[in-house]
């Protein structure tokens, strides 16, 4: 636990109590706070007095001794309106901040000898895949590393740094928003693309939260860009406007140039401080398959070299990444057809990345859908044998697919696995696959979209189970 001092004596409330709300309202005790906890939700306030923490009822409650409000990243800052807690706040005029900031505050307080490196990754896609390979390869090159934010546990979970510390903080738009002195040391932007809509009012202010991650650093921090799209591209090139040149590393999977990285075919190529050569070889990285994961190795790489690990141990290290559970990790294996759990892509443009690396899915999607819908995803419509929609968007996909592409109408999971197992069973198509990739939120039938892919997983393994049972018998 990494224990908050700055509200030493002072009320503090915490609003939501999810894994995050907690270790903050832990945090906050340990630095000497007195601490009020709520949550709307009953659930949670009844996890929360099992965790021993005090509930305090912060919608009935006199703010006057309030001295801050932590927020938990999921609750309404701003659209499509602020929450009631956010606008009791702002009238006694206490800080909305959240447990991203405080970690900040904490790191900032600290002597320079103690502090330690920080680096944060954001983007629309890509950022948990990043952020794990990038403490991996730091892990594996002998560094003292601490992986957390929007992956894994809460920050202020993660112990206090000691000397030569680095912690590699995944950062969602929502966390960025509630943040404002956050200095890291290398900040990474992957790419951006219409998301999150709900919460920021449309994509200029989704966009204009990610790039404060980059306003909050100091002249002598490192900023590394993937410069794959327009938005991003052009960001790039305002950065390099204001800040010394080559503080600002463009990366791509497919541009090249001269000082940066890059990724061509199965090959990243290392152009930081030399010419350019080949780093890494993709097809090694067997946990990294397509483009989109060759944009997220050029970012890891361009982030470890910049922190001081040799190219060839970073690729080293590169090949023995495991891949994250939920971002195409394959489950099963039936009658020569591959099932493949992409339940984090919770958008078309997310989905579409995995759609790419495989030339005949099923295609298992739906949820609660998106503003984009499914038209991202199109580009990939001739590597889709047909589409099994799920859940709230159930309808709207059907809609949208009509003429497009073969689909069917299933409801759940269960119903979509088997129908999409046996269709490609019945298929003479080479190398099936089976893709659970919903480019949806998970909310409407599944409380997270780690509950949904261990349910995807689960089936499978039923299957699987199910399947053997014939051949017991002979």
């Amino acid at each position: 636990m990494i224990p908050i001092h700055q509200y030493e004596g002072r009320r503090v409330a915490v609003f939501g109590l999810g894994r995050t709300g907690i270790a903050t309202a832990r945090a906050l005790e340990a630095g000497g706070a007195k601490v009020s906890c709520w949550d709307d939700t009953e659930a949670a306030r009844v996890r929360a007095e099992a965790e021993g923490l005090t509930l305090d009822d912060l919608n009935r409650r006199d703010w006057g001794d309030i001295a801050a409000l932590i927020l938990s990243p999921g609750i309404p800052l701003t659209h499509p309106k602020p929450h009631r807690v956010v606008e009791l706040a702002q009238a006694v005029g206490a800080p909305v901040i959240g447990d991203i900031e405080l970690f900040a505050e904490a790191m900032n307080a600290l002597p320079a000898t103690r502090r330690p490196k920080i680096v944060g990754i954001t983007g629309t896609n890509g950022k948990s895949t990043t952020t794990a390979l990038i403490g991996h390869i730091l892990r594996e090159t002998g560094r003292k590393v601490v992986v957390g934010g929007n992956i894994g546990d809460a920050i202020l979970a993660q112990d206090m740094p000691r000397p030569g510390t680095i912690y590699v903080i995944e950062l969602s738009s929502y966390q960025i928003d509630l943040t404002h002195s956050l200095n890291c040391d290398v900040a990474v932007l992957l790419n951006i693309s219409p998301d999150h809509i709900d919460r920021h009012g449309d994509f200029a202010n989704y966009f204009r939260v990610k790039q404060h991650l980059f306003e909050m650093q100091g002249a002598n921090s490192f900023a590394v860009i993937g410069i794959d799209d327009d938005e991003t591209n052009g960001y790039y090139s305002r950065l390099r406007h204001t800040r010394r040149e080559d503080r600002v590393v463009p990366i791509s999977a497919g541009r090249v140039f001269a000082r940066g990285v890059y990724a061509l075919g199965d090959r990243v190529y290392d152009a930081l401080d030399s010419a350019s050569h080949p780093a890494i070889d993709l097809a090694r990285a067997r946990a990294l398959p397509g483009r989109h994961n060759a944009q997220n190795a050029a970012a890891a790489l361009a982030a470890v070299r910049l922190l001081g690990v040799a190219a060839k141990a970073a690729a080293d290290a590169t090949y023995t990444f495991p891949g994250l559970p939920h971002r195409q990790e394959i489950v099963g294996e039936i009658r020569g057809v591959r099932f493949v759990n992409d339940s984090k892509a919770t958008n078309a443009e997310a989905a579409v990345q995995a759609l790419t690396c495989y030339d005949s899915v099923r295609w298992i999607i739906g949820g609660v859908a998106k503003a984009g819908g499914l038209k991202p995803a199109m580009i990939a419509k001739d590597r889709i044998a047909k589409a099994y929609l799920i859940g709230e968007a159930e309808e709207r996909f059907a809609q949208e697919l009509d003429g497009v592409l073969p689909y069917e109408r299933c409801g759940d999971l269960e119903t979509a696995l088997k129908a999409a197992a046996r269709d490609a069973w019945d298929s003479e198509l080479p190398e099936e696959v089976v893709l659970l990739s919903p480019a949806c939120a998970s909310f409407d039938q599944y409380q997270s979209y780690e509950a949904r892919g261990d349910s995807f997983r689960d089936l499978v393994h039923a299957l699987t189970a199910e399947m053997a049972e014939p051949e017991a018998a002979k």
